[in-house]
Parts: structure tokens; C-alpha cells; sequence
């Protein structure tokens, strides 16, 4: 006669959790906060990128809920982040950005609101402050400490500077390239920068100055004394 064996406990389900993706230039700096998100059962860092174009690549594979994105990617802009902030959003809409930079400006804060974040701390928070903003970002809510918060207010009261024409640094740089009619692989060359890289600066450049065209970028460009 055969013998039943007795009934094995039932596995606990696995809680659900939030899937993190790391974007910040200092390893140093993602090693760190890696160690403290980790400590949270709920959290998982998946993924991590450097640059603007590594993080455009991983994140496909990676499919995080939320990525904490610090601003300044490079040494040729403070801002960089922003961009990628907005080509991520547009890339995946239920994507949820999560600022997290040293940089605390009134119009910086509605910038990156208006480039699809949904939150903003700065690196000084508390590990409480910021695993609670992870959370409620997850959760598809905003999430600003009182500092940026406040930045907000006073950013919704004061008239904005001309942002759409801001063009950083490396993308002045991009257009003086494209001005010589390069591609983007040549102008990747030229400056020691992917394709893709080159072709991500473009494509900014591109919706900074409201055109469609390459050579409408390049005559825009000469109007505004940049080339």
C-alpha cells in the first residue's frame, strides 16, 4: 500500500516589489545607494548607466518601475538629465522618474516636472526620505522633499527664463558639426562619443529649437550667434 506523504507547507508568495534603475555618472555614487535601497525587502536594484545613452540601452532590457535619475550625467552640462528625463518618459509613458541631484533650482524643479518626473529630492535626504519617495513614485504619485516643494511654488510664481532655446554646451558643439554637414558617426568621432550619443544630442537639439529638419537647426542656430 502506498504511503502518502504528509502535506508540505504551502510557500509564502513572494511580496510584490519595486524594480529600481540606478542613472548616475559616479560608480561610487550608485555602489552607495545600492547598498542602502537593498536593505529594503521591497526594493530591487536591477539596473545602472552612466550615461544618457547606456541608460536609453539598458532600460529596455531592465524594465524598471522607477528610475532615480540624477541630473548632471557629464561634465559638459548640469542639465543632461532633464533630456534623458524626458526621452525615457516618452519612450515608457508608466515609466516613474525620480530626480535625485545637489542641484535645488526654482525653475529646475519645474523643468524636470515638465520633462515627465515625478519627483525630486535632493542627495542630502534621509534614507527614510527617500525610500518613502521611491515608494510613492511606485505607486504613481508625486514625491518633492519640502525644499524642492517649495522650489516649485516659487518657481509657478516666477516668470520662466528662455528654456526651449537653452542649449548646453556639448549640444553647441554638435551644432557647429552639423553646420559642416557631418553625420551623426562623424560627429560621434569628432567628439569621442558613441553614435548614438550623437545622434541623442540631435535629436535634443532638435526639439530645443523647434524644428524638424537638420539644416532648419543649423539656420536657427545662426540667427541665435551660436554657430
Amino acid at each position: 500500500m502506498a504511503t502518502l506523504s504528509p502535506p508540505q507547507p504551502a510557500r509564502p508568495a513572494r511580496s510584490a516589489g519595486v524594480d529600481i534603475m540606478l542613472v548616475d555618472d559616479h560608480a561610487i555614487v550608485r555602489q552607495g545607494l545600492r547598498s542602502i535601497l537593498e536593505r529594503e525587502q521591497d526594493l530591487r536594484v536591477v539596473a545602472e548607466a552612466s550615461t544618457a545613452a547606456e541608460a536609453m540601452t539598458v532600460i529596455g532590457r531592465a524594465r524598471p518601475a522607477v528610475v532615480l535619475l540624477d541630473l548632471k550625467l557629464s561634465t559638459s552640462s548640469d542639465t543632461e538629465g532633464l533630456d534623458l528625463c524626458e526621452a525615457l518618459v516618452g519612450r515608457f509613458p508608466g515609466l516613474g522618474v525620480l530626480v535625485l541631484t545637489t542641484f535645488l533650482d526654482d525653475q529646475l524643479v519645474l523643468r524636470a516636472v515638465r520633462a515627465g518626473a515625478r519627483g525630486y529630492v535632493v542627495k542630502d535626504v534621509d534614507t527614510s526620505g527617500l525610500v518613502r519617495a521611491i515608494r510613492d513614485v511606485a505607486r504613481g504619485e508625486s514625491a518633492f522633499d519640502a525644499r524642492s516643494a517649495a522650489a516649485m511654488v516659487r518657481g509657478l510664481n516666477t516668470p520662466p527664463p528662455e528654456e526651449a532655446r537653452h542649449l548646453t554646451p556639448r549640444e553647441c558643439e554638435v551644432l557647429r558639426l552639423l553646420a559642416r554637414g557631418l553625420s551623426n558617426r562623424d560627429i560621434g568621432e569628432q567628439l569621442f562619443i558613441s553614435e548614438t550619443t550623437a545622434k541623442f544630442h540631435v535629436g535634443n537639439i532638435l526639439r530645443k529649437l523647434d524644428v524638424t529638419r537638420r539644416a532648419e537647426a543649423v539656420y536657427e542656430a545662426s540667427k541665435m550667434g551660436v554657430i
